[in-house]
């Protein structure tokens, strides 16, 4: 008779007179339900806020070990010699010919050519 009542229920897909219907699932609780979005955080995290974070400080620590007479390039595309080095600008030799400085913020360093 069981073979039956399997059969009926696996036509229908009701289950047959007399046979009992499955208990319903509990519902997930509220922290397996925030955990999808508490995934994408930590990835957006890493992704929006620790790449440029690493990359300024790496930035930063170019820029404290520049010295004089280092060749660098600015965000503009000048290309210099480092002469003098102060807390808030640097200055530059930009043509050996005509004695051209030009004094820039530190962060308009955007690569040094001496460690290449």
């Amino acid at each position: 008779m069981e073979q039956t009542t399997e059969a009926v229920t696996a036509e229908n897909g009701t289950p047959a007179a007399g046979a009992k219907e499955p208990a319903p699932k509990p519902p997930a609780s509220p922290l397996m339900q925030l955990l999808p979005f508490v995934l994408i955080f930590v990835v957006m995290y890493l992704f929006l806020f620790r790449g440029p974070k690493k990359k300024q400080q790496q930035h930063q620590q170019m820029v404290q070990s520049l010295r004089r007479n280092d060749k660098v390039r600015t965000i503009g595309g000048i290309i210099g010699t480092v002469i003098d080095i102060k807390d808030d600008e640097i200055t530059l030799k930009v043509d050996e010919a005509n004695n051209t400085k030009i004094k820039i913020a530190p962060s308009a360093i955007s690569k040094s050519l001496s460690e290449d």
